[in-house]
């Protein structure tokens, strides 16, 4: 296999354009060619790799594990390629308008900040809009233009990627800690209080396969806000369960079991087809996706 920077750009471009949109004739006219110049192209990539990018299964075109594995190391390529494309021209500075971003409450007041103000250096004359919801926004009503959550959407529609494989741990304070003892052991942590972050039920049954026993018992205090639930937390009244990233970064929070396997959860961010008409949500997209890939 040949190294990528051997391989020609416009051949790079079809394959990710094709893995975007699914399907060549799609990719064809977001790029501006005709469908045979561009199935010539990936024709040409998979020719140079040997091996097969896309297959058909019935009337769909699917992506293949290789071409997966390829996407993984071209998406970084063309994100930089965009904006290098953008400063080029100057249309970065001159890009306006609005941009709706919809996160959970969590991540739209501890983590999106820092891509924020790189966004308003980039371009300066850009609106972001940020609904803090941790409901699931349907972006096909244009409730959102993108969308970070942890499901993937169901629509065939919309474009989703999956930017990372986060991770979390229980935290509590220093001061919770020394009152009400450190856990030794998952089963341990039976014996605790813990904040809430919205459905009760639904954390008791998504801890219970980690080896994690609690029941309705544990969770006297919680809020559907995730801000407020890690407030309580953070005030001493509990345990509660944080993105390392945010955890970490908090004073006077310790890890509960700082020796147990993170809790992962994926991150999928998601946007609607106007990405690829669209400069504003192009940018944003793609510096969202390179900030949470980090």
């Amino acid at each position: 296999m040949n190294d990528l920077n051997d391989f020609d750009w416009n051949h790079i471009r079809a394959f990710l354009a094709t893995a975007e949109t699914g399907s060549f004739s799609a990719a064809a006219r977001q790029l501006g060619q005709t469908q045979p110049t561009l199935s010539r192209q990936i024709a040409a990539l998979e020719g140079d790799l040997g091996v097969m990018l896309f297959e058909r299964v019935g009337r769909t075109l699917e992506i293949t594990q290789a071409g997966m594995e390829l996407l993984d190391h071209t998406r970084t390529m063309g994100e930089a390629a965009n904006r290098i494309a953008f400063a080029a021209s100057g249309q970065v500075q001159s890009i306006e308008g609005t941009v709706r971003i919809t996160a959970s409450d969590v991540m739209s007041a501890y983590i999106l900040p820092d891509l924020l103000r790189e966004v308003r250096v980039q371009a300066p004359r850009l609106r972001i809009d940020v609904i803090a919801s941790n409901d699931i926004r349907d972006l096909m009503r244009r409730e959102a233009d993108i969308a970070i959550r942890h499901v993937r959407p169901d629509q065939p529609e919309l474009i989703a990627r999956l930017v990372q494989e986060a991770s979390g741990h229980f935290y509590a304070t220093t001061g919770y800690l020394n009152r009400a003892g450190r856990p030794k052991s998952k089963n341990d942590l039976s014996q605790h209080e813990f904040i809430s972050f919205g459905n009760t039920n639904q954390m008791i049954a998504y801890l219970k396969p980690l080896g994690i026993h609690l029941t309705s018992e544990n969770f006297r205090l919680g809020s559907q806000n995730g801000i407020v639930a890690w407030e309580y937390a953070k005030q001493g009244f509990g345990i509660a369960p944080m993105s390392q990233v945010v955890g970490d970064a908090t004073s006077g929070m310790e890890r509960v079991l700082p020796g147990m396997e993170a809790i992962t959860f994926p991150i999928w961010l998601t946007t609607h087809r106007e990405l690829h008409t669209s400069r504003r949500i192009r940018l944003v997209f793609d510096l969202l996706a390179e900030y949470l890939s980090k």
